[in-house]
């Protein structure tokens, strides 16, 4: 199950498979418009993937609450401590396993990406 058709690049913003829900990495871009935030404040572009991440999950029936696991791409791991503010702020109690993989140059100019495994609504929780 897709959360919608495939109209631009091939993948889906998720999938769901086995109780769990599997988003795509998520990017600095604003809804909508696809606008960039490439050249914005490295806290700026953290807020605004998690604010993807969460409309992803909720297009899939969850909410930052099921994410049971994240992966965190960054271009420079010196973002790490405010990576880890924003992060914390966002996800409140909830503290999913993590994983940050400093990558180099990520695509078109962003410094982050964050991807998600969470527990379908209807999963019993583990």
């Amino acid at each position: 199950m897709t959360s919608q058709p495939a109209s631009g690049p091939h993948y889906s913003p998720f999938t769901i498979g086995g109780g769990l829900i599997f988003v795509s990495g998520q990017l600095p871009l604003l809804p909508g418009r696809d606008t960039s935030l490439a050249t914005a404040p490295f806290s700026e572009q953290v807020g605004q993937t998690l604010r993807n991440l969460k409309a992803v999950l909720e297009d899939a029936g969850a909410g930052v609450a099921q994410v049971i696991k994240t992966t965190v791409y960054l271009s420079d791991i010196s973002d790490w401590d405010e990576l880890d503010a924003v992060y914390g702020r966002f996800f409140g109690e909830t503290r999913p396993s993590r994983s940050v993989v400093p990558t180099g140059p990520l695509h078109f100019g962003f410094r982050v990406e964050i991807e998600a495994v969470a527990l379908e609504s209807t999963a019993p929780a583990a």
